[in-house]
């Protein structure tokens, strides 16, 4: 079981970046990204449902980011545009095994896997 991650980088406010997350090991029902900034606990970013591809997405992200699914790759990906410093922090890629709900996808505890992590900065 293996979550690999790619992108993020740095970046200038207002610019986008993109992250991807390819999963080995199992067709996992949910995916997302979730991020943790340098003393802040780690909050849901966005997360897809695989089956439906329905997509949840946190308040401070919304119209901003899009979360994408590519099935048959088992691949998921970030595009996060018009980025703000509060943006920068360690993103990482969460798989679940189980199908989560609207109130579940964003606590850290429903997901069975994790990613290495991708660092997120953004200059102002």
């Amino acid at each position: 079981v293996q979550l690999v991650e790619s992108g993020g980088g740095s970046v200038q406010g207002l610019l986008s970046l993109s992250l991807s997350c390819t999963a080995s090991g199992y067709m996992y029902w949910f995916m997302g990204w979730f991020r943790q900034a340098p003393g802040k606990e780690r909050e849901g970013v966005v997360a897809i449902y695989r089956g439906s591809a329905r997509t949840y997405y946190a308040d401070s992200v919304t119209g901003r980011f899009t979360i994408s699914q590519d099935n048959p790759e088992n691949t998921v990906y970030l595009q996060m545009n018009n980025l703000a410093p509060e943006d920068a922090a360690m993103y990482y890629c969460a798989a679940s095994l189980f199908v989560l709900s609207a109130g579940s996808w964003s606590s850290p505890e429903e997901y069975t896997s994790w990613g290495q992590g991708t660092q997120v900065t953004v200059s102002s």
